[in-house]
């Protein structure tokens, strides 16, 4: 490895990702190593772009907002549009991340409740033949 290319296994190592990722990514042209007979070399730019790609994964940002996403980062305003389309796409993914969670916390409370209701009757099953005897 230089500073300036990592290889495949290099880059799984670094970013604790499969070779099979790496190569869908690349095969979504999302990533764009340099070739060097079979052996994938991944330069500073493929490194940075992974570590979008993950983030974006992570917000759960589609590979379609990631890749338009990645393509305004050469729009030669110094990454203005780059980044107010993805505060934009943010803004909605942190709304909507927001609202599974309320829609968790509402299933959570609510399992909790029929699991007290449970534990009540099954306490109050247990206890009857007791008293019939």
């Amino acid at each position: 490895m230089t500073d300036e290319t990592m290889t495949i296994r290099e880059m799984c190592d670094a970013y604790n990702v499969t070779p099979r990722t790496l190569r869908f990514y690349e095969a979504k042209e999302l990533l764009f190593p340099r070739r060097e007979g079979q052996k994938r070399l991944f330069t500073k730019s493929d490194r940075a772009r992974l570590k979008l790609i993950l983030r974006g994964k992570r917000f759960g940002f589609s590979l379609e907002e990631i890749r338009q996403l990645l393509n305004l980062y050469d729009r030669g305003d110094q990454q203005l549009t780059q980044l107010e389309s993805t505060y934009e796409i943010a803004k909605d993914r942190l709304e909507e991340l927001e609202r599974q969670r309320d829609e968790l916390t509402a299933a959570i409370d609510d399992l909790r409740d029929q699991m007290k209701w449970g534990e009540r009757m099954i306490s109050s099953l247990r206890q009857t033949p007791k008293a019939a005897e």
